[in-house]
């Protein structure tokens, strides 16, 4: 519709000079008029818009009048189109024919002829007061279309599901959204009926939750699950907001349901992987401390490593005359001095149980030379067993159970033994009233022994157990410290354990123990299987074996009381000894000309070590035998092939190793050590 011709006249008045006198009277009003020559005309009028028409009653009895009735069916609801008809006698109480002409054009005013202008005008102006407040209303069903057509399109937007409720929060008349999620017709959600769509264990909190919305007037939230027409359970987010009549009292509830199931179960998710993360960060910081803790231990262990090899070394210089001094007096003199041959025998002990302590040391630090093989650990037990038996005494029972067909182990023997009487003696000093020992060997798999562990062809686990007084969790944690002891002054020197958890590192297994105050302790070791072929043990029982022949040897050594002593030793086998203080003197007597049958010298020397040496005697005579004896039991480069003996040795040691470097070349690993 046209603005600028919504409030205009349209006149039908073909007749006559009515349309003229009509529109002068409606122009002194300033009401804007068009004449209209015919039915069609108006009509047409109409539709382009108008405020009112002033129709003659002659123009209309013998027209047409359906396209206009057509038109006036068609229109608007908002919409009475109205109209001043002039007649010739009145309404329809004195004319009869009119009642036709108000059936047709419904909303008529009647002006009688001959009128007063200021009543034609009077009717003109009512009239258009009448079809200003049509356009109001018009407009306002507008906003009302307009809005209902935003709320709709709110609703899809949130793929929410519309639906009211009365104040009490019972659902009455049609709710074709909640039908059709829930599956219920009118009369199952009627009144509180649509709770019955909820879950049994979300209804009295939902109810619960309006009750307190409606007492407290207020926008109602909540969440609940609601089952759906196909039968299954959904999450849905409710919001429903009241509306108010005039007195403030709650009219109704219009609320909206909307789907939440999916970002629920995205919520869950991530609190699951939050968990999960946060687990893992846990896990991580707790890896992560324990790496630092082990690295701290290695550290730790590298540092004193470092310290046990250099004390060991000048340590066993040390003790290497005294030793050997002590060996030679005791043969010299024991036989007709009984009191000089204890004296010199409980001297030799001593020295004996120093070069223990630091092989001890050096267990711990996993510095010693080690001379694996494979080794029945059944049969090695069994020998020793009436070793183990005196060791623990007799208020303690001893119990072994060791399967059939167990796995060689590669082991130093001789290294094993002690830690195995270890491990005994400290369990007879857990047990001072009694109890019994158990040693228990077992087959692992390759997984058994950690995580830093892996044998490809399992372990052989060898667990030693007393019924003692057991351990605290402090002194547990600190058992395996070396010089950390629990047993009063003189009974123990801390290293015994220390010197087992070494050597188990050392042979590439693993170390366990565990305690439990007034029930006992548990000590375990994985040794690695191998298929090697096991090597008879030969035990040397100090017997000085006679040399085959006086052999001409050269000795260096940069400490003069050890080259002196070992030395003397040597000649009292019977063998003529060229003395030199370094490798380089000793050089320089082969160049000039000196001729000896075997060369016994030190590693550890200033300018040139033993390696170094003995690499330029194989060059220029590569068939002189070389004896390496050393106070140092740490990897030596350059060495390989070469056999070596520890210091502080006896006379016996030496003279077994001559004989088999000289005469045995090919087993010159059985009594002494060869460097790795």
């Amino acid at each position: 519709m046209i603005p600028h011709l919504s409030e205009r006249a349209l006149v039908l008045a073909p007749h006559g000079r009515d349309a003229q006198v009509a529109a002068a009277i409606l122009a002194e009003a300033r009401i804007r008029s068009v004449a209209s020559p015919s039915i069609e005309a108006l009509v047409a009028g109409m539709a382009a818009g108008a405020g009112f028409a002033v129709v003659t009653e002659e123009s209309l009895l013998e027209a047409d009048l359906q396209p206009l009735s057509a038109w006036l069916e068609a229109q608007p609801e908002w919409s009475d189109f109205p109209f001043i008809l002039v007649t010739r006698r009145g309404g329809i109480e004195r004319n009869p024919g009119s009642a036709r002409l108000l059936a047709v054009l419904g909303n008529v005013t009647f002006l009688e002829r001959p009128f007063h202008p200021t009543t034609l005008v009077s009717l003109a102006q009512s009239a258009l007061r009448g079809r200003r407040r049509q356009y109001e209303a018009r407009a306002r069903l507008a906003e009302l279309h307009d809005s209902e057509q935003r709320f709709r399109a709110a609703v899809r937007a949130v793929q929410g599901v519309l639906w009211t409720n009365n104040a009490q929060g019972e659902m009455d008349g049609e709710q074709p959204a909640w039908a059709n999620l829930t599956g219920q017709d009118a009369a199952a959600y009627r009144g509180l009926g649509w709770v019955n769509a909820l879950h049994p264990d979300d209804v009295q909190p939902t109810l619960d939750a309006w009750h307190a919305a409606r007492e407290e007037r207020r926008m109602f939230k909540f969440e609940h699950r609601v089952r759906t027409r196909e039968g299954g359970w959904l999450i849905f987010s409710v919001r429903a907001i009241p509306t108010f009549d005039r007195y403030g009292h709650i009219r109704e509830w219009v609320g909206v349901h909307t789907d939440v199931t999916d970002q629920r179960a995205t919520e869950q998710s991530l609190r699951e992987l939050t968990a999960t993360l946060e687990q893992r960060v846990i896990e991580e910081s707790a890896a992560r401390e324990d790496a630092l803790a082990k690295l701290h231990e290695a550290q730790k262990l590298e540092t004193i490593g470092q310290l046990t090899g250099g004390v060991a070394h000048d340590f066993n210089n040390l003790l290497m005359p005294i030793t050997g001094t002590l060996d030679m007096l005791h043969r010299r003199v024991g036989d007709a001095d009984p009191r000089a041959a204890r004296l010199i025998t409980g001297a030799l002990q001593s020295a004996e149980r120093a070069k223990i302590l630091v092989q001890r040391l050096l267990g711990f630090a996993r510095r010693q030379t080690l001379q694996t093989q494979p080794v029945e650990l059944a049969h090695l037990l069994e020998g020793m067993h009436d070793l183990i038996k005196s060791s623990v005494g007799s208020t303690i029972m001893v119990r072994t159970d060791f399967p059939d067909n167990l796995p060689r182990v590669l082991a130093d023997p001789h290294q094993l033994e002690l830690a195995i009487l270890n491990l005994c003696v400290n369990a007879r000093d857990a047990m001072p009233g009694g109890g019994t020992l158990t040693i228990e060997l077992a087959r692992m798999d390759e997984s058994s022994a950690g995580p830093e562990q892996h044998s490809p062809g399992g372990y052989v686990r060898m667990a030693v157990t007393d019924t003692g007084v057991g351990m605290d969790r402090e002194t547990l944690a600190r058992a395996v410290e070396p010089f950390f002891s629990t047993k009063e002054t003189g009974r123990g020197t801390g290293l015994g354990l220390s010197m087992v958890h070494g050597l188990a590192g050392q042979l590439g297994g693993h170390f366990a123990i565990d305690s439990t105050p007034g029930v006992g302790t548990r000590v375990a070791l994985w040794l690695p299987v191998t298929a090697g072929a096991p090597v008879a043990l030969k035990r040397d029982a100090g017997r000085v074996p006679p040399p085959q022949r006086p052999l001409d040897l050269m000795l260096v050594d940069d400490e003069q009381l050890v080259r002196e002593g070992t030395a003397a030793m040597l000649r009292e086998l019977g063998h003529r000894v060229v003395e030199a203080s370094s490798a380089g003197e000793a050089l320089d007597k082969l160049r000039e000309g000196l001729h000896v049958d075997l060369m016994v010298t030190d590693y550890k020397m200033p300018r040139m070590d033993g390696a170094e040496f003995a690499r330029r005697l194989r060059a220029s005579r590569p068939d002189l035998p070389v004896l390496l004896i050393t106070g140092y039991s740490g990897d030596a480069e350059g060495t390989q092939g070469l056999t070596r003996l520890g210091k502080p040795f006896r006379q016996a040691d030496i003279a077994l190793a001559i004989e088999q470097l000289v005469h045995v070349q090919p087993t010159k690993e059985v009594g002494a050590r060869a460097m790795r």
